[in-house]
Order: structure tokens, then C-alpha cells, then sequence
């Protein structure tokens, strides 16, 4: 039996079907799970012979209730380096914050979408440098909904902030492709917000949290008796966002029949939900997410070249960190200010050491790991700046930053400089201007002529030559 296939996992959950749901998730990473009903058994568990060689703990916090945080100590006590993920229905900084100085590893909100699940599992039993600083914590700060909060000025991202604040003015379908964590949600609803769709209708449905079976009724709907177990009829997504927005994200993760049935509905503008026997004219605008770039699917057979043409009116890329580390002292310190307002914790600066370190990781997880990183620095620090000591793991991962490597300046939006030392074309340094501009003004093309000095034919003729025309 292999080492993943031996890891054991004790439950601590007095929920039935949640202990079920569980037990067949992580089943499929190779767990085997150990129920336990109460805080007293849990910890008398650890003493146990089966209770040796445990690999992870999953906590409700519903069980000890006030006594959570005190229960997570107490096993971390016991066993100081085995991770505890914690269950809870509250999405509370203030928790969070104290579940993690308690010893939790990882913190996922109720209902569990079962691949963050399965997510957490195997940062369990990453390496213990991993594990520790970079596991994703399922807890988020508020988000916020406009262009302003999109920080960088990295060009390939402005160009990415400009498109979408054009297209968030049209009616016209989006398709967003950019690696896990690299800002597509925050993207979509800034879009939306800012979109004439506002105040109607909007919704995410997010391919990969639904069970294969149902992804269908979500997107589709169904009537009463349509198959075993519809005991209540559904109105499916696309016929609810009627006159408003739909986000379908991780859209490569439709089966073939799906897309194909959705290519249908897009190009008809009418749905017919499973089990009956009239379709229903709908009007959506469809705003498609991808971690992958869906025209090499096409490419190998695994995606509709018919959806992906309705899809992609207007596609759009968001970059990954590692390829604008000029925007990381940037994020760092928006980050952090927005660290501060969050109950239980305070102001924090940090040092130019400590951003060198950041700026040198290659942030696979992107801007949510950046996110989460500092969270937990945050949380633990005990100074009124974050210094490189914060950040243990990082410092083991990467090794000794050379000092010649300044920290990436923060910048004022257009780079002036190729990496070689000359100065870049002047037309490329005007084409970051208008992208920027494009960008801070949300899409709104007379003031962005009117604060540039240029008459609105002239933006137009530009924007052509920069390949940003034709956004609907």
C-alpha cells in the first residue's frame, strides 16, 4: 500500500451526512477516516494505538462550539505537527484569525465544495514548509467590486483591466483565462458592477463545486418527476439571470454534452429545462471563466470550437503574478491595509527585506496565495512591520535572496526601461498610457480622450492599432 493510500484522518463531527460526504471525499485522495462524535473522545483518541499514526484532523467547529479554539490547542499540543483543518459555517475574519493563532491549519467555510476539499487534504500532506505557510485558507476578507481595487500597473495587466472595463459597458458574452488565483471572480464582478446589467440578475455557477450529475439541473433546470429524486421543480441559471449575468466558471470542466447543449441555448437564446415540454426564451450575458486556455482544448478535442466562438466576444487574459513581480509591493501594502481593518488585528508596515523575499517566490497560487500568505504573517506578527523572520517558510523555500536584487519598485504604471537598460519605442510606452487610462476611467472612452488631449476619432484609431476595437 503506498504512503497516500495509508494516510489516516480523524473526523470530529457529530453530523451524520456530513460525516458521510466526507469520509467518500476523502476516500477518493486515499484517506481512510476515523469518526469521532465529541471533543473528549477526540483527544483521548490521540493516545489510542489507531490514534498514532494519525496524518490530519478535520474539526466542525459546531462540536466544542466555545470550546474550539481551546480543543485545537490542546491537540496541537499533543501533536504539535500534524494539521488540523477546520469546519465552520461563519465566514468571519475574526475566526478565522483566532482558529489559526489556535493551531489550525487551514479554515473552509460550510457547504464544502468538495475539490476545495480535496484541496486541503493534499496540502496536509505536503511538505511540512508548504503545508505550514502556503496551504489556501477558504477564508476571505470582503470583496471589493470595482476597477480601482484591481491593484498593478504591470502592462500586460493593464491591457487585461482595459478590456474588461470596455467590455463591462456591452452586452456582448466575455471569456476570462488566467491560471487559479490570479483575480478572475474579483474581475467578473468588478465587470458587472460597472455594467448597464447591474441592478438585474447575477449569478456564479462554478463547474468544478457541483457534483457531475447535477451540473446540468443547476445550468439548465427541471421539472417536478423529471428523474429520481426531483421532488421539487427547478429553475436552472440560465432562465433565473434572465435581463442579467450568468458566470460559468472553470467552463472546461463541461463534459462534451453539456457544451454542446449550451452552444444550442446561446445560439437559440432559448432554454428547456430537463423533463419539459417548452423551451423559455431567456436573455444572458454569459461571462465564461477558464484556469485553462480553452483553445488548446479545442485544439485536442476536449472543448466545442462552436461554444468557445459564442463564449469569447471578448476574451480576455489575466497574467500570473510571477510574470508582473513589479506589482508586488503594490498588492503588499493594499493587502495589508486591508488586513488591518479585519477584527483582531492591526496596522502592519513591512520591510524592504521582506518584500525582496516576496517579490523573489514565483507565487504559484498568484494573487490568493500573496493573499493568504500575508493574512497568516499578519495574524503571528508580533512587531509593527513585517520582516523577513515572518515569513519562515519562504525564507527555506527560496534561500538567501542576493542583496544586489533590489525590491521591484513600485512604479507609476508605465515602464519606461526594457530589461537591457534602453528606453522602449515610444509607441509602446503610448500604448501602456491609453490601457491605463482606459482602465482607471472604467471603460467610459469620452473623459479618457478628454484627460488624454485626444479627440475621440483619434482614441478610436488607436485603440485599432493596439487591437482593443471591436469589444462588445
Amino acid at each position: 500500500m503506498s504512503e497516500a493510500e495509508a494516510q489516516t484522518l480523524m473526523l470530529v463531527d457529530n453530523d451524520p451526512v456530513q460525516s458521510r460526504l466526507i469520509t467518500a471525499l476523502a476516500a477518493r485522495e486515499g484517506w481512510r477516516t476515523m469518526i469521532v462524535r465529541d471533543a473528549a473522545t477526540a483527544v483521548t483518541t490521540l493516545a489510542r494505538p489507531d490514534g498514532l499514526h494519525l496524518s490530519a484532523v478535520i474539526l466542525d467547529q459546531a462540536v466544542p462550539a466555545d470550546g474550539a479554539c481551546a480543543l485545537m490547542a490542546e491537540l496541537k499540543r499533543r501533536r504539535p505537527a500534524m494539521p488540523i483543518l477546520v469546519l465552520t459555517t461563519s465566514t468571519s475574519p475574526h475566526l478565522a484569525v483566532e482558529a489559526m493563532r489556535a493551531g489550525a491549519t487551514d479554515y473552509l467555510v460550510k457547504p464544502i465544495a468538495p475539490d476545495r476539499l480535496m484541496q486541503a487534504l493534499r496540502n496536509a500532506t505536503a511538505t511540512p514548509a508548504v503545508a505550514d505557510e502556503l496551504s489556501p485558507l477558504s477564508e476571505k476578507m470582503p470583496a471589493l467590486l470595482d476597477f480601482d481595487a484591481m491593484i498593478g500597473t504591470a502592462p500586460p495587466f493593464r491591457a487585461a483591466l482595459a478590456q474588461a472595463a470596455m467590455a463591462a459597458r456591452g452586452h456582448g458574452s466575455v471569456l476570462i483565462e488566467g491560471e487559479s488565483g490570479t483575480g478572475k471572480e474579483m474581475l467578473v464582478r468588478a465587470m458587472h458592477a460597472a455594467s448597464p446589467r447591474a441592478k438585474a440578475p447575477f449569478r456564479l455557477v462554478t463547474v468544478a463545486g457541483i457534483p457531475a450529475g447535477s451540473v446540468e439541473s443547476v445550468l439548465f433546470g427541471h421539472e417536478k418527476g423529471a428523474f429520481a429524486g426531483a421532488f421539487e421543480r427547478q429553475i436552472g441559471a440560465l432562465q433565473a439571470c434572465d435581463g442579467g449575468t450568468l458566470v460559468i466558471d472553470e467552463v472546461d470542466r463541461l463534459s462534451g454534452e453539456l457544451q454542446t447543449r449550451l452552444a444550442q441555448a446561446l445560439t437559440s437564446r432559448q432554454v428547456r429545462p430537463i423533463g419539459a415540454r417548452h423551451s423559455y426564451r431567456i436573455d444572458v450575458r454569459v461571462i465564461a471563466a477558464s484556469n485553462l486556455p480553452l483553445a488548446d482544448l479545442v485544439a485536442t478535442g476536449h472543448f466545442s470550437a462552436e461554444l468557445l466562438a459564442l463564449l469569447s466576444a471578448t476574451r480576455i487574459e489575466l497574467p500570473p503574478l510571477r510574470q508582473r513581480a513589479g506589482d508586488i509591493p503594490a498588492l503588499t501594502r493594499h493587502f495589508l491595509a486591508r488586513i488591518a481593518e479585519q477584527p483582531g488585528l492591526r496596522p502592519l508596515g513591512i520591510t524592504d527585506a521582506a518584500l525582496q523575499l516576496l517579490a523573489s517566490f514565483d507565487w504559484p497560487g498568484n494573487v490568493r496565495q500573496l493573499q493568504t500568505v500575508l493574512f497568516r504573517a499578519a495574524v503571528f506578527c508580533d512587531g509593527d512591520a513585517l520582516t523577513r523572520r515572518d515569513f519562515p517558510q519562504l525564507c527555506e523555500l527560496i534561500g538567501e535572496v542576493a542583496e544586489a536584487a533590489p525590491p521591484a519598485p513600485d512604479g507609476v504604471g508605465v515602464t519606461l526601461f526594457k530589461p537591457d537598460g534602453h528606453m522602449r519605442r515610444l509607441e509602446e510606452i503610448e500604448a501602456d498610457v491609453i490601457r491605463l487610462a482606459i482602465g482607471h476611467y472604467r471603460g467610459r472612452m469620452t473623459e479618457v480622450a478628454r484627460r488624454l488631449g485626444i479627440g475621440r476619432s483619434t482614441l478610436y484609431r488607436k485603440l485599432a492599432e493596439l487591437g482593443l476595437d471591436g469589444v462588445s
